[in-house]
Protein backbone atom coordinates (compact mmCIF):
# COMPACT_ATOMS: atom_id res chain seq x y z
CA UNK A 1 0.00 0.00 0.00
CA UNK A 2 2.95 2.29 0.77
CA UNK A 3 4.44 1.74 -2.51
CA UNK A 4 1.36 3.47 -3.98
CA UNK A 5 1.98 6.75 -2.61
CA UNK A 6 3.90 8.16 -5.33
CA UNK A 7 0.66 7.92 -7.16
CA UNK A 8 -0.60 10.93 -5.57
CA UNK A 9 -0.24 14.13 -7.50
CA UNK A 10 0.54 17.28 -5.75
CA UNK A 11 -2.93 18.70 -5.88
CA UNK A 12 -4.15 15.20 -3.57
CA UNK A 13 -0.57 15.85 -1.34
CA UNK A 14 -1.69 19.31 -0.59
CA UNK A 15 -5.12 18.45 -0.02
CA UNK A 16 -3.99 15.70 2.15
CA UNK A 17 -1.69 18.31 3.93
CA UNK A 18 -4.79 20.69 4.85
CA UNK A 19 -6.81 17.82 5.71
CA UNK A 20 -4.33 16.56 8.27
CA UNK A 21 -4.15 20.08 10.02
CA UNK A 22 -8.04 20.55 10.44
CA UNK A 23 -7.94 17.06 12.03
CA UNK A 24 -5.81 18.28 14.74
CA UNK A 25 -8.48 21.67 14.41
CA UNK A 26 -10.91 19.18 14.86
CA UNK A 27 -9.47 17.07 18.21
CA UNK A 28 -8.45 20.36 19.59
CA UNK A 29 -12.29 21.18 19.40
CA UNK A 30 -13.58 17.47 20.74
CA UNK A 31 -10.94 17.02 23.71
CA UNK A 32 -11.43 20.74 24.62
CA UNK A 33 -15.50 19.78 25.25
CA UNK A 34 -14.61 17.88 28.88
CA UNK A 35 -12.74 20.73 30.31
CA UNK A 36 -15.82 22.76 29.78
CA UNK A 37 -17.68 20.00 30.92
CA UNK A 38 -15.60 20.49 33.81
CA UNK A 39 -15.78 23.88 34.46
CA UNK A 40 -19.69 23.79 34.14
CA UNK A 41 -20.31 21.32 36.97
CA UNK A 42 -18.09 23.50 39.30
CA UNK A 43 -20.31 26.36 38.30
CA UNK A 44 -23.57 24.40 38.98
CA UNK A 45 -22.46 23.06 42.48
CA UNK A 46 -20.95 26.13 43.68
CA UNK A 47 -23.20 28.76 45.72
CA UNK A 48 -23.62 32.10 43.98
CA UNK A 49 -22.75 31.10 40.10
CA UNK A 50 -24.49 33.31 37.88
CA UNK A 51 -26.77 32.69 35.33
CA UNK A 52 -24.20 33.90 32.64
CA UNK A 53 -21.29 32.34 33.95
CA UNK A 54 -23.02 28.93 33.37
CA UNK A 55 -24.67 30.15 29.78
CA UNK A 56 -20.79 31.63 28.98
CA UNK A 57 -19.67 28.35 29.53
CA UNK A 58 -22.09 26.41 27.65
CA UNK A 59 -21.97 28.55 24.50
CA UNK A 60 -18.32 27.92 24.46
CA UNK A 61 -18.95 24.21 24.85
CA UNK A 62 -21.94 24.68 21.92
CA UNK A 63 -18.91 26.66 19.37
CA UNK A 64 -16.54 23.99 20.16
CA UNK A 65 -19.29 21.33 18.73
CA UNK A 66 -19.93 23.37 15.48
CA UNK A 67 -16.51 24.28 14.97
CA UNK A 68 -15.32 20.36 15.03
CA UNK A 69 -18.74 19.61 12.61
CA UNK A 70 -17.82 22.02 10.06
CA UNK A 71 -13.79 21.07 10.15
CA UNK A 72 -15.41 17.30 9.73
CA UNK A 73 -17.29 18.13 6.42
CA UNK A 74 -14.70 20.10 4.76
CA UNK A 75 -12.32 17.35 5.70
CA UNK A 76 -14.77 14.44 4.23
CA UNK A 77 -15.01 16.68 1.28
CA UNK A 78 -11.15 16.77 0.74
CA UNK A 79 -10.43 12.91 1.36
CA UNK A 80 -12.99 12.24 -1.10
CA UNK A 81 -11.26 14.45 -3.70
CA UNK A 82 -7.89 13.00 -2.40
CA UNK A 83 -8.98 9.60 -2.44
CA UNK A 84 -11.07 10.18 -6.49
CA UNK A 85 -7.77 11.51 -7.84
CA UNK A 86 -5.57 8.65 -6.32
CA UNK A 87 -7.74 5.95 -7.67
CA UNK A 88 -7.83 7.66 -10.98
CA UNK A 89 -4.18 7.99 -10.97
CA UNK A 90 -3.58 3.79 -10.32
CA UNK A 91 -6.38 2.80 -12.76
CA UNK A 92 -4.69 4.84 -15.26
CA UNK A 93 -1.02 3.73 -14.71
CA UNK A 94 -2.35 0.01 -14.46
CA UNK A 95 -4.45 0.38 -17.76
CA UNK A 96 -0.96 1.76 -19.66
CA UNK A 97 0.84 -1.73 -17.89
CA UNK A 98 -1.08 -4.07 -18.87
CA UNK A 99 -1.91 -2.35 -22.77
CA UNK A 100 1.82 -3.03 -22.47
CA UNK A 101 1.87 -7.00 -21.88
CA UNK A 102 2.49 -9.45 -23.83
CA UNK A 103 1.47 -12.61 -24.67
CA UNK A 104 3.22 -14.03 -22.04
CA UNK A 105 3.03 -11.71 -19.07
CA UNK A 106 -0.67 -11.28 -20.05
CA UNK A 107 -1.38 -15.57 -19.33
CA UNK A 108 0.97 -15.45 -16.48
CA UNK A 109 -1.01 -13.12 -14.51
CA UNK A 110 -4.55 -14.30 -15.99
CA UNK A 111 -6.77 -12.24 -17.31
CA UNK A 112 -9.79 -12.47 -14.62
CA UNK A 113 -7.59 -11.43 -12.37
CA UNK A 114 -5.92 -8.18 -14.11
CA UNK A 115 -9.58 -7.61 -13.93
CA UNK A 116 -10.15 -7.78 -10.61
CA UNK A 117 -6.58 -5.87 -9.84
CA UNK A 118 -8.34 -3.27 -12.70
CA UNK A 119 -11.90 -2.67 -10.88
CA UNK A 120 -12.52 -4.52 -7.70
CA UNK A 121 -8.97 -3.57 -6.16
CA UNK A 122 -8.64 -0.42 -6.96
CA UNK A 123 -12.31 0.65 -5.96
CA UNK A 124 -10.95 -1.37 -2.66
CA UNK A 125 -8.13 0.91 -2.26
CA UNK A 126 -10.22 4.28 -2.82
CA UNK A 127 -12.62 3.15 0.63
CA UNK A 128 -9.57 2.88 2.49
CA UNK A 129 -8.24 6.46 1.36
CA UNK A 130 -11.26 8.02 1.90
CA UNK A 131 -12.30 7.02 4.80
CA UNK A 132 -8.66 5.95 6.41
CA UNK A 133 -7.06 9.32 5.94
CA UNK A 134 -8.72 10.73 8.67
CA UNK A 135 -9.18 7.60 10.70
CA UNK A 136 -5.20 6.83 10.63
CA UNK A 137 -4.95 10.55 11.93
CA UNK A 138 -7.50 11.11 14.33
CA UNK A 139 -7.47 7.82 16.31
CA UNK A 140 -3.89 7.46 17.19
CA UNK A 141 -3.30 11.16 17.85
CA UNK A 142 -6.86 11.71 19.88
CA UNK A 143 -5.83 8.39 21.85
CA UNK A 144 -2.25 9.59 22.71
CA UNK A 145 -3.87 13.17 23.76
CA UNK A 146 -6.82 11.95 25.93
CA UNK A 147 -3.95 9.68 27.75
CA UNK A 148 -1.95 12.65 28.09
CA UNK A 149 -4.85 14.44 29.89
CA UNK A 150 -5.67 11.82 32.21
CA UNK A 151 -3.02 10.30 33.57
CA UNK A 152 -1.95 13.20 35.98
CA UNK A 153 -5.20 12.83 37.37
CA UNK A 154 -5.22 9.85 38.93
CA UNK A 155 -2.71 6.84 38.70
CA UNK A 156 -5.50 3.72 39.49
CA UNK A 157 -8.05 5.50 37.06
CA UNK A 158 -5.11 5.41 34.79
CA UNK A 159 -4.29 1.47 35.70
CA UNK A 160 -8.00 0.59 34.90
CA UNK A 161 -7.97 1.99 31.50
CA UNK A 162 -4.58 0.54 30.45
CA UNK A 163 -6.07 -2.86 31.75
CA UNK A 164 -8.99 -2.26 29.11
CA UNK A 165 -6.72 -0.51 26.28
CA UNK A 166 -4.12 -4.05 26.97
CA UNK A 167 -7.53 -6.23 26.49
CA UNK A 168 -8.50 -4.97 23.33
CA UNK A 169 -5.18 -4.50 22.06
CA UNK A 170 -4.81 -8.17 22.00
CA UNK A 171 -8.41 -9.21 21.28
CA UNK A 172 -7.18 -7.51 17.78
CA UNK A 173 -4.10 -9.29 17.22
CA UNK A 174 -5.58 -12.67 17.70
CA UNK A 175 -9.13 -11.75 15.55
CA UNK A 176 -6.53 -9.70 12.66
CA UNK A 177 -3.91 -12.59 12.88
CA UNK A 178 -6.61 -15.21 12.28
CA UNK A 179 -8.67 -13.18 9.40
CA UNK A 180 -5.64 -11.61 7.39
CA UNK A 181 -4.75 -14.54 5.57
CA UNK A 182 -7.91 -16.23 4.89
CA UNK A 183 -8.95 -12.32 2.98
CA UNK A 184 -5.66 -13.27 0.72
CA UNK A 185 -7.44 -16.23 0.02
CA UNK A 186 -10.55 -14.42 -0.68
CA UNK A 187 -8.62 -12.66 -3.23
CA UNK A 188 -7.77 -15.85 -5.10
CA UNK A 189 -11.21 -17.14 -4.62
CA UNK A 190 -12.40 -14.07 -6.37
CA UNK A 191 -9.94 -14.68 -9.55
CA UNK A 192 -11.35 -17.99 -9.47
CA UNK A 193 -14.72 -17.40 -9.84
CA UNK A 194 -14.12 -14.71 -12.50
CA UNK A 195 -12.10 -17.06 -14.71
CA UNK A 196 -14.66 -19.61 -14.15
CA UNK A 197 -17.12 -17.21 -15.59
CA UNK A 198 -15.20 -16.00 -18.58
CA UNK A 199 -14.03 -19.95 -19.61
CA UNK A 200 -17.60 -20.56 -19.52
CA UNK A 201 -18.76 -17.25 -21.67
CA UNK A 202 -15.92 -17.52 -24.13
CA UNK A 203 -16.19 -21.15 -25.06
CA UNK A 204 -20.35 -21.28 -24.53
CA UNK A 205 -20.93 -22.39 -27.73
CA UNK A 206 -18.55 -25.68 -27.22
CA UNK A 207 -19.82 -26.09 -24.11
CA UNK A 208 -23.26 -26.29 -25.69
CA UNK A 209 -21.98 -28.46 -28.36
CA UNK A 210 -20.59 -31.28 -25.89
CA UNK A 211 -23.63 -30.80 -23.48
CA UNK A 212 -21.27 -29.90 -20.94
CA UNK A 213 -23.44 -27.61 -18.90
CA UNK A 214 -24.06 -29.14 -15.95
CA UNK A 215 -20.65 -29.73 -15.82
CA UNK A 216 -19.54 -25.84 -15.95
CA UNK A 217 -22.57 -25.65 -13.50
CA UNK A 218 -21.06 -27.89 -11.01
CA UNK A 219 -17.70 -26.16 -11.15
CA UNK A 220 -18.55 -22.82 -10.46
CA UNK A 221 -21.27 -24.06 -8.02
CA UNK A 222 -18.16 -25.38 -5.83
CA UNK A 223 -16.30 -22.13 -6.06
CA UNK A 224 -18.86 -19.97 -5.59
CA UNK A 225 -19.58 -22.21 -2.30
CA UNK A 226 -15.77 -22.34 -0.99
CA UNK A 227 -15.98 -18.13 -1.75
CA UNK A 228 -18.83 -17.89 0.36
CA UNK A 229 -18.26 -20.18 3.69
CA UNK A 230 -14.57 -18.28 3.51
CA UNK A 231 -16.48 -15.07 3.47
CA UNK A 232 -18.39 -15.78 6.17
CA UNK A 233 -15.81 -17.02 8.14
CA UNK A 234 -14.19 -13.28 7.92
CA UNK A 235 -17.38 -11.79 8.56
CA UNK A 236 -18.40 -13.99 11.92
CA UNK A 237 -14.70 -13.44 13.43
CA UNK A 238 -15.01 -9.70 12.74
CA UNK A 239 -18.23 -9.86 14.08
CA UNK A 240 -16.37 -9.89 17.39
CA UNK A 241 -14.41 -7.00 17.61
CA UNK A 242 -17.00 -3.88 17.25
CA UNK A 243 -19.22 -5.37 20.45
CA UNK A 244 -16.23 -6.42 22.06
CA UNK A 245 -15.28 -2.44 22.00
CA UNK A 246 -19.01 -1.00 22.44
CA UNK A 247 -18.40 -3.59 25.73
CA UNK A 248 -14.95 -2.23 26.75
CA UNK A 249 -16.17 0.77 26.78
CA UNK A 250 -19.02 0.84 28.19
CA UNK A 251 -17.65 -1.12 30.81
CA UNK A 252 -14.81 1.10 31.38
CA UNK A 253 -17.31 4.07 31.87
CA UNK A 254 -19.22 2.08 34.97
CA UNK A 255 -15.72 0.73 36.32
CA UNK A 256 -14.25 4.21 36.40
CA UNK A 257 -17.37 5.98 38.56
CA UNK A 258 -17.46 3.10 40.47
CA UNK A 259 -14.18 3.29 41.58
CA UNK A 260 -14.16 7.27 41.45
CA UNK A 261 -17.02 7.44 43.99
CA UNK A 262 -15.52 5.57 46.43
CA UNK A 263 -12.58 7.95 45.87
CA UNK A 264 -15.17 10.18 46.71
CA UNK A 265 -16.28 8.94 49.50
CA UNK A 266 -12.76 8.51 51.04
CA UNK A 267 -12.84 12.00 51.03
CA UNK A 268 -14.07 13.64 54.48
CA UNK A 269 -17.69 14.96 54.00
CA UNK A 270 -16.32 18.74 55.09
CA UNK A 271 -14.42 19.23 52.67
CA UNK A 272 -17.00 19.99 50.28
CA UNK A 273 -14.65 22.08 47.62
CA UNK A 274 -12.56 19.01 47.36
CA UNK A 275 -15.55 16.63 46.88
CA UNK A 276 -16.74 18.55 44.44
CA UNK A 277 -13.41 19.21 42.37
CA UNK A 278 -12.28 15.15 42.93
CA UNK A 279 -15.77 14.32 41.22
CA UNK A 280 -15.31 16.87 38.33
CA UNK A 281 -12.33 15.63 37.90
CA UNK A 282 -13.42 12.12 37.61
CA UNK A 283 -16.19 12.76 35.15
CA UNK A 284 -13.40 14.39 32.99
CA UNK A 285 -11.76 11.10 33.16
CA UNK A 286 -14.26 9.16 32.23
CA UNK A 287 -14.57 11.08 29.03
CA UNK A 288 -11.22 11.21 28.09
CA UNK A 289 -11.19 7.46 28.61
CA UNK A 290 -13.94 7.03 26.48
CA UNK A 291 -12.02 8.74 23.57
CA UNK A 292 -9.16 6.56 24.15
CA UNK A 293 -11.53 3.87 23.20
CA UNK A 294 -13.63 5.30 20.53
CA UNK A 295 -9.95 6.20 19.31
CA UNK A 296 -9.25 2.19 19.25
CA UNK A 297 -12.86 1.50 17.74
CA UNK A 298 -11.31 3.47 15.44
CA UNK A 299 -8.58 1.61 14.47
CA UNK A 300 -10.28 -1.22 14.46
CA UNK A 301 -12.76 -0.06 11.18
CA UNK A 302 -9.73 1.04 9.16
CA UNK A 303 -8.27 -2.21 10.25
CA UNK A 304 -11.14 -4.28 8.36
CA UNK A 305 -11.15 -2.15 5.72
CA UNK A 306 -7.29 -2.46 5.24
CA UNK A 307 -7.27 -6.25 5.94
CA UNK A 308 -9.20 -6.95 2.40
CA UNK A 309 -7.31 -3.99 0.42
CA UNK A 310 -3.89 -5.40 1.30
CA UNK A 311 -4.79 -8.74 0.67
CA UNK A 312 -3.99 -8.95 -2.94
CA UNK A 313 -0.86 -11.52 -3.58
CA UNK A 314 1.72 -9.72 -5.92
CA UNK A 315 2.62 -13.06 -7.57
CA UNK A 316 1.12 -14.16 -10.91
CA UNK A 317 -2.26 -16.18 -10.66
CA UNK A 318 -2.67 -18.86 -12.34
CA UNK A 319 -3.16 -18.48 -16.24
CA UNK A 320 -6.58 -18.29 -17.85
CA UNK A 321 -7.37 -20.73 -21.30
CA UNK A 322 -10.78 -19.94 -23.04
CA UNK A 323 -11.77 -23.50 -23.69
CA UNK A 324 -14.12 -25.43 -20.54
CA UNK A 325 -11.57 -28.50 -21.16
CA UNK A 326 -8.39 -26.59 -20.85
CA UNK A 327 -8.07 -26.89 -16.73
CA UNK A 328 -7.42 -30.56 -15.61
CA UNK A 329 -10.25 -32.18 -14.74
CA UNK A 330 -10.98 -33.13 -11.30
CA UNK A 331 -10.04 -37.08 -10.32
CA UNK A 332 -12.56 -39.45 -9.57
CA UNK A 333 -11.19 -39.53 -5.55
CA UNK A 334 -11.55 -35.65 -5.34
CA UNK A 335 -14.57 -34.82 -6.79
CA UNK A 336 -17.83 -36.13 -8.27
CA UNK A 337 -17.66 -34.19 -10.95
CA UNK A 338 -17.77 -36.36 -14.48
CA UNK A 339 -16.12 -34.39 -17.11
CA UNK A 340 -18.13 -34.54 -20.63
CA UNK A 341 -16.44 -37.28 -23.05
CA UNK A 342 -15.19 -35.91 -26.53
CA UNK A 343 -15.21 -37.58 -29.53
CA UNK A 344 -13.01 -40.08 -30.60
CA UNK A 345 -10.33 -38.98 -32.92
CA UNK A 346 -11.23 -39.42 -36.81
CA UNK A 347 -9.19 -42.07 -38.63
CA UNK A 348 -9.30 -42.63 -42.59
CA UNK A 349 -10.26 -46.42 -43.45
CA UNK A 350 -9.66 -47.04 -46.65
CA UNK A 351 -7.87 -44.49 -49.69
CA UNK A 352 -9.48 -42.12 -51.23
CA UNK A 353 -10.73 -43.35 -54.83
CA UNK A 354 -12.03 -46.58 -53.91
CA UNK A 355 -16.37 -47.79 -54.41
CA UNK A 356 -16.41 -48.50 -50.95
CA UNK A 357 -18.02 -46.32 -48.74
CA UNK A 358 -17.03 -44.78 -45.73
CA UNK A 359 -14.17 -42.19 -44.58
CA UNK A 360 -10.96 -41.82 -46.83
CA UNK A 361 -7.50 -40.46 -46.81
CA UNK A 362 -5.14 -39.94 -49.81
CA UNK A 363 -1.69 -42.13 -49.96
Amino acid sequence: MLKLLHNLRRREWTMAAVCTVLILGQIYFDLSLPDYMSNLTVLIKTPGSTMSDILDTGLKMLGCTLASAVLCVICGYLTAKVAAGFSFSIRENIFHKIADFGQQEMMSFSVPSLINRTTNDITQVQMLVAIGLQILIKSPVMAVWAIIKIVGKSWTLSAITAGFVVALLVMMVVIIGVVVPRFRRVQKLTDHINLVARENLNGINVVHAYNAEDYQNAKFLKGNETLMRTQLFNQRAFAFLMPGVTLAMNALSLVIYWVGASIVNAIPAADAAGRLSTFSNIVVFGTYATYVIMSIMMMVMIIMWAAPSSARPASPGPAISPWPWASPWPSASSSAITPPTRPPAWTPSRPCGTSARGPCSFS
